[in-house]
């Protein structure tokens, strides 16, 4: 766990520039060829699930959340997850993870998926979808491909094509 003086709350909208600014710091132009990024690409934003963490007043870390759906079922897709490379092993990913999935909860949501490292992930909950329940709209390594069901029986009815909500 961090011993920082860590502040964190809610994603608001001016935040963007210093989020892009630590995006490009944590992943490197390489994120842009990523399907999960390009599923998110100018998809809507959920501001009331995003997290952000900040040492004074430099943003070291945050995490995004945003509605996708397959067919007419929606529900949210966690990441990008990024902490500054200089604050890398403090516990502020693990604090944004637990922060963004309260916030999933406390919003009614059902699931939350991401693409993402199962050991890590599996701390909070996330496991493997099962093969060819979800797929998303590129490559994707399937033992990468995680979920966490908010409410109870919600993933019974989930499967196919993850898509990005745009409106």
């Amino acid at each position: 766990m961090t011993t920082l003086s860590l502040v964190i709350r809610p994603e608001r909208p001016e935040d963007a520039p210093a989020i892009e600014r630590l995006q490009a710091r944590a992943f490197g132009p390489g994120r842009f060829a990523r399907t999960a990024y390009r599923l998110r690409e100018g998809a809507i934003e959920r501001w009331d699930l995003g997290v952000t963490a900040s040492v004074g007043s430099f943003l070291v870390g945050s995490v995004r959340m945003g509605p996708v759906r397959t067919g007419a079922v929606r529900f949210v897709m966690l990441g990008p997850l990024a902490v500054d490379p200089s604050f890398a092993g403090r516990g502020i990913g693990g604090t944004l993870t637990r922060a963004a999935i309260e916030a999933a909860r406390q919003a009614g949501e059902g699931l939350v998926i991401l693409v993402g490292d199962a050991p890590y992930y599996s701390r909070f909950g996330f496991s493997p979808i099962p093969p060819g329940r979800l797929t998303l709209p590129g490559p994707v390594d399937p033992t990468r491909l995680l979920w966490l069901e908010l409410t109870s029986g919600f993933c019974a009815g989930v499967s196919g094509l993850v898509e990005a909500v745009r409106t």
